[in-house]
């Protein structure tokens, strides 16, 4: 290599008759970028053989992390360093020892590794983020945000060491005088900051998960969590709209979270049905029997009742409504009578006498929640002149 600079020292500056000092810089310039060409013809050369390699190796292609660092083309970016390599020792071949061309050569080639180093930290983020996504335990403990975090933290740190190499200062002395304008730092990043903290604390506490359906009570968000990230937790409202709500927005502000009750054995419904109280009396013998008689479910329960166990004169029919309430909904397919079921009688008001129905549908779908719900109530209402009562509905 050194017989080949002085050579094209000579036929730069003898057969082409170029001063000495421009020919000095066109030969360092011809080297130079002869240099680069060898780098990159080895880099072309290893990343073919690895591309080979991966595309026919079944151990490579079985392995569960393989499809995740192609993605991310992990093994291309690690190749990239051994460029770097050859380029830190060519100039030591090619130029006499302690020339200034070694030393910004040098300078150049640490800022070129120091880049790809910060790529595959990014990309080994990522990768995993990508394998994590798939396991259950996404669901439950996003780390999105997290790694997002880690990036920042990967991107400002490589950052503050390429400029210290850039300025030939030690890092240190960057970071000693960034503390002195930590409040302007504080300020530009303050969203990724309170983001990545609340993030933390939402994983956590467990407070919000993948698929969680979530409700604010300023109404700006009614749906299912899609992502969570760095700076926004994404909802996709029922409307298929989409919400972005800053993540601390979520630790410091009370909301709804609908996943116990999807977890949970049923879905709640509680209503009230209004009684005119006009309508209420004590049972007679012929309601008794009109009851029975329309009422296959009521029968049933007075064949039920032990001799003399309830004179029929304590009977009113309010009374028999509510029991016939409760007797229905235990028998409702659609009602899950391992969980709680109340029918009970509240104050009453001006509009009527409240009969309070508490029981769980099966179903926690929505759309399927709603129809049996309402179906429920339907039939409840509509039997009430059954019992010689009248629903009370306001002139």
């Amino acid at each position: 290599m050194s017989s080949m600079v002085h050579w094209l020292d000579s036929l730069l500056t003898k057969g082409l008759h170029i001063k000495p000092e421009i020919a000095g810089f066109v030969n360092t310039a011809i080297i130079v970028t002869a240099m680069i060409f060898i780098a990159i013809g080895i880099n072309w050369l290893i990343q073919s053989l690895f591309r080979w390699a991966s595309e026919h190796s079944l151990k490579l292609r079985k392995s569960k992390w393989h499809p995740f660092l192609s993605k991310r083309k992990l093994g291309h970016h690690i190749l990239l360093l051994i460029p770097g390599i050859i380029l830190y020792i060519l100039p030591y071949i090619a130029f006499q020892k302690g020339e200034d061309i070694i030393r910004i050569l040098h300078r150049a080639d640490i800022i070129y590794m120091l880049i790809v180093m910060v790529k595959i930290g990014n990309a080994m983020l990522l990768a995993f983020l990508d394998f994590y996504s798939t396991t259950d335990k996404n669901r439950s403990h996003p780390l999105q945000g997290l790694i997002q975090g880690l990036q920042v933290m990967l991107y400002f740190v490589g950052g503050i060491i390429i400029t210290a190499v850039l300025i030939d200062k030690s890092p240190t002395v960057l970071l000693t005088g960034l503390g002195a304008s930590a409040a302007v730092l504080m300020l530009i990043f303050k969203d990724s900051i309170l983001g990545f903290v609340a993030g933390v604390q939402l994983s956590q506490n467990d407070m919000v998960r993948l698929g969680d359906w979530i409700q604010m009570p300023d109404g700006s968000a009614n749906g299912n969590v899609e992502e969570i990230t760095l700076n926004t937790v994404k909802v996709r409202n029922w409307d298929n709209t989409l919400t972005m709500i800053p993540p601390y927005t979520l630790v410091t502000t009370p909301f709804k979270n609908w996943r116990g009750m999807q977890e949970s054995g049923g879905r709640r419904a509680d209503k009230c049905i209004f009684i005119d109280l006009n309508s209420l009396e004590a049972c007679s013998q012929d309601t008794m029997k009109d009851i029975r008689k329309s009422i296959p479910l009521m029968d049933s329960w007075f064949r039920s009742l032990p001799e003399g166990h309830m004179p029929c004169s304590e009977l009113t029919n309010i009374q028999l409504y509510r029991i016939y309430i409760e007797l229905y909904l235990r028998t409702n397919p659609d009602v899950n009578g391992a969980l709680d079921i109340i029918v009970t009688q509240k104050e009453a008001t001006a509009y009527g006498l409240p009969i309070e129905v508490y029981f769980f549908t099966r179903e926690k779908a929505w759309a399927v929640y709603e129809k049996q719900q309402s179906d429920i109530f339907d039939h409840l209402m509509t039997i009430v002149p059954e019992f010689g009562l009248r629903l009370y509905q306001r002139p």
